[in-house]
């Protein structure tokens, strides 16, 4: 077996994502090291899951910074110190701007089938309460590759939940969630398995 990917987990607030693939991690489901956790607030609950694990931990704040630029490449500079292989985005909630080294190396994790309720603004309970006064009768969870664009890049895995005629916007969330801890843990094997390759906008993976 390979060694485990390293990956640099980026979250802003309560970090269900980020404890989804420590328990992941921890139970052997999923061959992976979280080397770094990065937030852009000092006081988000991630940060205190990962200090519980027993992962170092970062501060690198928007407000600190004098452009987006500035702020992406003090993340990305970390990620480089580390040796970190894949960038996962975990409930972060500043764009990015992805340097050509990291190119298909950052991950991000979206409640909803992107295209639909997806880009600025669209996070969180923002989706399902969007979801639910559309109409629509399904819904879900999407990983794609980031670029500059919010919830923009190459789909690698999407994952389906119908929307009940009862569901609330807390009801459908957790149902969500639980297609995000099954499709999250799924795409970063792909990328560490080696059988994920990108062409144009169109995801391809090897099935063998």
């Amino acid at each position: 077996m390979h060694t485990p990917i390293r990956l640099a987990v980026l979250v802003s607030a309560n970090g269900t994502t980020l404890q989804n693939l420590l328990d992941k991690i921890a139970s052997k489901q999923l061959h992976a090291q979280i080397i770094r956790v990065i937030s852009n607030h000092a006081d988000a609950y991630g940060l205190v899951r990962a200090e519980k694990a027993g992962v170092p931990t970062r501060i690198i704040e928007r407000a600190d910074c004098a452009s987006r630029a500035e702020f992406s490449e003090r993340i990305f500079a970390q990620c480089r110190q580390d040796n970190v292989q894949l960038v996962c985005l975990a409930g972060f909630l500043q764009l990015l701007e992805i340097p050509s080294d990291f190119e298909h190396r950052v991950l991000n994790i979206h409640p909803s089938l992107i295209p639909a309720f997806c880009g600025k603004g669209y996070y969180g309970h923002h989706v399902h309460e969007a979801v639910l006064a559309y109409g629509v009768k399904v819904t879900g969870c999407t990983v794609h590759f980031c670029d500059n664009i919010y919830d923009h890049g190459p789909i690698l895995i999407q994952r389906t939940v119908a929307v009940r005629d009862d569901d609330t916007a807390e009801s459908l969330a957790a149902r969500v969630f639980e297609e995000e801890s099954i499709a999250y843990p799924e795409a970063i094997r792909l990328v560490a398995d080696g059988k994920v390759r990108v062409v144009g906008r169109r995801v391809c993976v090897d099935v063998k």
